[in-house]
């Protein structure tokens, strides 16, 4: 008879632990989709019924579904500011700028205007 109450004991213990766990929730998550960690997308994305294969989604492709399903729109990606033709006719005139400063011997504004001509170059492939 006291195995029977040891075993009823555990079993009541084992019953509380799982309540326990049941009733434990967690609190909304308030935090913007971009900033959330992928298990917490994962989360999100098992609640959407028609939605399959979350587990083998990467981050990307989960907050994609998750935003067409509450109906947010991505922004549209930014054109460049400038056409290429632009940049680089830019880049033509800040280097005859920089061979008369370099005639002049003014080290400190020929470097400025290297870095300058460096940074369009690679806008320049970037872009095009």
């Amino acid at each position: 008879m006291s195995a029977e109450k040891v075993k009823e004991k555990k079993e009541d213990q084992n019953e509380e632990k799982k309540k326990d766990s049941v009733e434990i929730e967690l609190p909304e998550l308030t935090r913007p989709l971009e900033k959330m960690t992928v298990k917490e997308l994962r989360e999100i994305a098992l609640e959407i019924p028609d939605l399959k294969g979350v587990h083998a989604m990467n981050k990307q492709d989960l907050l994609d579904n998750v935003k067409a399903h509450r109906g947010i729109k991505a922004p549209k990606p930014k054109k460049a500011s400038r056409s290429v033709r632009e940049m680089k006719k830019q880049i033509q005139e800040l280097k005859a700028q920089k061979t008369a400063l370099a005639a002049e011997k003014n080290r400190k504004q020929s470097e400025i205007l290297r870095r300058k001509i460096s940074r369009l170059k690679k806008k320049t492939r970037r872009a095009g």
